[in-house]
């Protein structure tokens, strides 16, 4: 998988080619980092925000794509500098934001560290250059130094019987550049460019080397760490201690096990297992738990840039450890206030937050939690969120449960609007308002796959579906059962087997005209009809027959003052080319929701010539496809499969202007 990794994007081999070859498991890693490319975006931020979302949904299933991603990504950078500096300065930014944090995340520090480095020099070489040259001064002093440190610390321990081994750790450069930035100062002064690692058997051996270091040097305040005790989300465990050394110099102390060195080397993919018939290590997947949960909570940001944001939070923030009064550890990206905190313990805490109380003492809702703080959350039934909670909570996993508790409120919402939108458009139309009420109009939004009046109602509310395209068809079910006969009515009867006679003309694009031939003919873009569909012809004012479905209401309105334009058309049984319909597919913003629309057309070997996705207000995505098809009884098998997606609400027919069609 990692040798194809680029094919399918690079070459015309396709993922079937590679399943035939090479068998699913393979296919399903390469399709996790494959980009996508081939659906029309609004921006570049969009694309790079629905590659990141679909690689994410393949890390679920497989951490191996990341794996993979991370190796890409790696010799990307090594070979960096046969690019043109912008696209150098673009994929080192993105690393920086995106893959190393990544890796740290997974705690793969050996890629981290090397991923930072590389990306530090193309995006800001002079500094880099310069921080190499000053490091590069005084680098013997260093060296030698470190090695009296190895020789002094090392007797002491065996004199101890501690077995350890105990080496320099070279401090990398974007590291130490990002401590001179954020503790504004010069590489003299940051405590830990001098630092050695003592890697020993076991965690008993840990604590007394600790004790050991901490007898021969005086320790500096404020610079103990225990991440054994509390291991980071990574899985990384160590202590740190920063003391002062010999002649007075600061020193940074790591002391591990080699089971802990392995784990922060390799992160995640020291602990990877990966078993026949598909099964892990359960401790490893309680460690990826946080993935999991990372991808729920991305599922109802609407737009790239939110989705981006939030990533970066989520993911890649530094964090805080608080309480709860039980004594419960929480994680938390740093900033969050009490009210991430609520939504974290559960949702309901969220909603019925009323305050809070940190260490005991009641604090507003946007106070900034910090490390060790215990967190007690005062709530109350008859309360609900407030709209201004959204400016003040950090998690998306908060943002996230907000705006589901706002949107059912807005169905509520919905639903009286789109009632009201009937009762006037019945009004407009001379329908009787029981009309708008009863089992007719559910059965008429049954074609919509929609099954219920209320559901039917909140549709049109939110500007899903309009009520003068319900009413119109409403009116031609009413009429096809008083059987008024009319043209458009008989044309919704044609049998399917139609067998042209001689009084119809020959085939002209697919159709035959009753009664004549040679005529223009075109298929009109306002109800876009396919093979299958009922149809009507309008002759129109210099430019041929217009073909229309029966049921467009543009016959509707041309059968009560220019009839006489109407004539019988019929599709040709024997035209085989494909015809193009326009979809429009309603459902939840969610990560992989475009790529799993995709997947479904490209099993059916359905063409696509046009694409676009947006999110809509309400968190909901619109996507948008012109495909092809060889009549209505594909369309509907297609729809039909388009509906089964999950968090796909609807599947509807438009024109090209956007009329919703049945």
């Amino acid at each position: 998988a990692g040798l194809l990794h680029d094919v399918v994007e690079d070459t015309g081999t396709t993922l079937k080619d590679i399943e035939e070859r090479f068998g699913s498991e393979v296919t399903l890693l390469v399709n996790g980092v494959t980009k996508l490319s081939r659906i029309e975006y609004k921006s570049k931020e969009e694309l790079q925000a629905e590659n990141l979302r679909k690689m994410f949904l393949a890390m679920a299933k497989d951490i191996r794509v990341i794996l993979i991603k991370l190796a890409d990504r790696l010799h990307n950078l090594r070979t960096l500098k046969y690019h043109p500096e912008p696209k150098q300065v673009e994929i080192a930014e993105e690393t920086l934001e995106i893959f190393a944090p990544l890796a740290h995340r997974l705690g793969i520090y050996r890629i981290k560290w090397e991923l930072e480095d590389l990306s530090f020099r193309f995006r800001e070489p002079d500094k880099y250059f310069e921080l190499v040259e000053k490091i590069a001064i005084t680098r013997r002093k260093r060296e030698e130094y470190i090695r009296s440190v190895i020789s002094i610390l090392n007797g002491k321990l065996t004199a101890m019987g501690i077995e350890a081994v105990i080496e320099g750790r070279p401090k990398h450069l974007y590291s130490i550049y990002e401590k001179m930035i954020e503790q504004q100062k010069n590489l003299d002064e940051i405590f830990d460019v001098l630092a050695v690692r003592c890697l020993v058997e076991t965690v008993r051996d840990c604590y007394a080397t600790l004790g050991i270091v901490h007898t021969m040097w005086t320790p500096i305040p404020g610079r103990f760490k225990d991440f054994i005790a509390m291991p980071k989300s990574n899985m990384y465990q160590s202590l740190h201690t920063t003391v002062v050394g010999p002649k007075g110099e600061p020193l940074e102390v790591q002391i591990r096990t080699w089971d802990m060195h392995r784990t922060a080397e390799y992160g995640i993919a020291a602990h990877w297992r990966y078993k026949e018939g598909g099964k892990g290590d359960s401790e490893f997947d309680k460690k990826l738990a946080w993935l999991r949960q990372l991808l729920e909570w991305q599922h109802d940001l609407r737009d790239a840039r939110e989705f981006m944001e939030s990533l970066k939070i989520d993911l890649f923030a530094d964090v805080v450890f608080v309480f709860s009064p039980k004594g419960d550890v929480l994680e938390l990206p740093a900033g969050s206030v009490p009210l991430d905190f609520a939504y974290r313990i559960h949702t309901d805490v969220g909603h019925n937050c009323v305050g809070a109380k940190v260490n005991n003492r009641i604090v507003p809702l946007e106070y900034q939690l910090k490390n060790g703080d215990i967190v007690e959350i005062l709530t109350s039934k008859h309360s609900g969120p407030s709209r201004d909670w959204l400016g003040m909570v950090k998690t998306s996993h908060a943002k996230t449960k907000i705006r589901q508790w706002f949107k059912k409120e807005q169905r509520e919402e919905n639903i009286i609007k789109g009632k009201e939108s009937f009762e006037r458009e019945a009004r407009k139309q001379g329908i009787e308002i029981e009309s708008v009420k009863g089992d007719k109009l559910v059965e008429i939004g049954k074609k919509f796959s929609i099954f219920t009046l209320d559901d039917l109602y909140a549709a049109v509310g939110d500007g899903a579906l309009t009520a003068n395209s319900i009413l119109t068809k409403l009116k031609l079910e009413e009429a096809k059962t008083e059987k008024k006969g009319s043209l458009a009515e008989e044309a919704l009867a044609v049998n399917t087997d139609f067998k042209p006679s001689a009084e119809w003309g020959r085939p002209t694009r697919g159709i035959r005209v009753k009664g004549t031939e040679n005529l223009l003919i075109r298929l009109a873009h306002c109800c876009n009809p396919v093979p299958g569909d009922p149809i009507v012809g309008y002759i129109t004012r210099g430019r041929g027959v217009s073909i229309h479905r029966a049921d467009c209401r543009n016959i509707v309105s041309y059968q009560s003052h220019e009839s006489e334009r109407l004539v019988e058309v019929a599709w040709d049984r024997e035209f085989k080319e494909p015809f193009q319909v326009k979809l429009e597919i309603n459902g939840m913003d969610r990560a992989g929701l475009l790529s799993e629309v995709m997947a479904i057309l490209s099993e059916m070997k359905i063409s696509a010539n046009g694409g676009n996705a947006r999110g809509k207000k309400d968190h909901g995505a619109v996507i948008g496809l012109v495909i092809e098809v060889k009549g209505l009884e594909q369309l509907e098998y297609i729809t039909n499969k388009l509906r089964q997606i999950k968090d796909v609400y609807g599947v509807r027919r438009v024109s090209f202007s956007g009329q919703t069609l049945s």
